[in-house]
């Protein structure tokens, strides 16, 4: 018998939000019948869904829907409720902590069980920054049947927060590895290290940390360069604020005439340019503001996937993600020397790369296959249902 989920979400879907899409995209279509609630719907052309619940435009402005999120106001609660009787939906799977909070009534009143995912920006973020997150937790820790999350790291992180270890699973994000070519990447004599990075301009990603390394490498080192950064800021004044650090670290260390700004792209595009370089960099960090990855980046998961060296640092779960010495480097947060280091052993030795790209493939199928882990969501479903 199929049994109905219904997925939570404020947005479906932004494009830097790609992972969710692949979490429910290859649950096993014969077991689990999925359905999308959500305020709001963006990138459809990619991002396409025939079960997708949405708030009526013209019941709430935008503005006001952002106000009464931020209180916690049940607004959304009637076409939820509708939806979820119409479609006998019996678990509620909320993304991210805060709308798993949001969610308490409508699994109260529905009567649905509910299922929670933390991805790293609910996780340490937002409590610090406002601390009465700290006590909405609690409740939903106290209600929620079960709180998912990416790697051992942001579970210990979650139990500090008070969830309950025995509620508590991690539950590795998946990416289509069958659709994912694998490449062995080679460099000729004549060829610059191509180098590529791929996140949003926030701080947590460390990308002036990655620029300055690079800098260091071309004009300490003596290696040649071309860098592509995939990615820009939003609109908000701290990003905003961090792609001026990227572009002044640019300009610091004579990197522009080797560097290609192409923006956000589309996920195709992002593997396009992938299968043309030689690296990936990943320089993840702790923000000022306390934010952090919470798990690690799924661009990393992707890349590996198709056979690239990855250099990144030991942030939050990253560890989990690229195993040092075996299918990548990691260097500590911040360790610019260390970045360095990586970076120039890896332009020094080419024949390591062959071998560093299986391993890494190899680690992605075991452990970050999406349909496998689309089985392994589905059985937590099954065990619920």
């Amino acid at each position: 018998m199929t049994l109905s989920v219904a997925h939570s979400c404020n947005t479906w879907l932004p494009l830097t939000e790609g992972w969710l899409d692949r979490q429910i995209r290859f649950l096993p279509l014969a077991e689990i019948e999925a359905h999308i609630i959500c305020e709001s719907t963006q990138n459809l052309d990619t991002f396409a869904w025939p079960n997708i619940h949405t708030l009526p435009r013209h019941s709430l402005h935008g503005t006001v829907l952002k106000g009464l999120r931020k209180l916690g106001m049940p607004f959304f609660f009637p076409h939820a409720k509708r939806a979820i009787a119409a479609h006998n939906i019996k678990i509620v799977h909320s993304h991210f902590g805060n709308r798993g909070w949001l969610d308490l009534g409508l699994v109260k009143q529905t009567g649905a069980k509910q299922v929670v995912t933390f991805y790293g920006w609910d996780v340490n973020h937002l409590p610090q920054k406002r601390p009465i997150w700290r006590q909405r937790y609690q409740e939903m820790f106290a209600q929620a049947e079960l709180i998912l999350c990416e790697g051992s790291h942001m579970r210990q992180s979650l139990l500090k927060l008070g969830a309950n270890p025995d509620r508590t699973r991690v539950q590795h994000l998946g990416v289509a590895v069958d659709e994912i070519l694998f490449q062995t990447r080679q460099r000729r004599l004549d060829e610059p290290l191509k180098v590529l990075l791929a996140a949003t301009f926030t701080p947590k990603k460390g990308l002036p940390d990655g620029l300055e390394a690079m800098g260091r490498l071309r004009q300490e080192q003596g290696i040649p360069l071309q860098i592509t950064i995939i990615g820009d800021a939003r609109a908000t004044q701290k990003d905003q604020a961090e792609k001026q650090k990227i572009l002044a670290a640019l300009d610091r260390w004579n990197l522009r005439p080797f560097t290609r700004l192409l923006g956000y792209q589309p996920y195709a595009t992002l593997f396009a340019e992938a299968y043309q370089h030689h690296i990936f960099l990943s320089p993840s960090r702790t923000a000022p503001d306390g934010d952090t990855e919470g798990g690690a980046p799924v661009s990393l998961i992707d890349m590996q996937a198709t056979g690239m060296p990855v250099v990144s640092t030991t942030h939050c779960d990253i560890p989990e993600v690229v195993q040092h010495g075996r299918t990548g480097l990691l260097a500590a947060e911040g360790d610019i020397v260390g970045l360095v280091q990586h970076l120039h052993w890896l332009a020094e030795n080419p024949d390591a790369w062959a071998g560093i790209g299986t391993a890494g493939r190899q680690h992605i199928e075991q452990e970050y296959d999406a349909r496998r882990q689309g089985q392994r969501l589905a059985k937590i479903y099954q065990e619920l249902g």
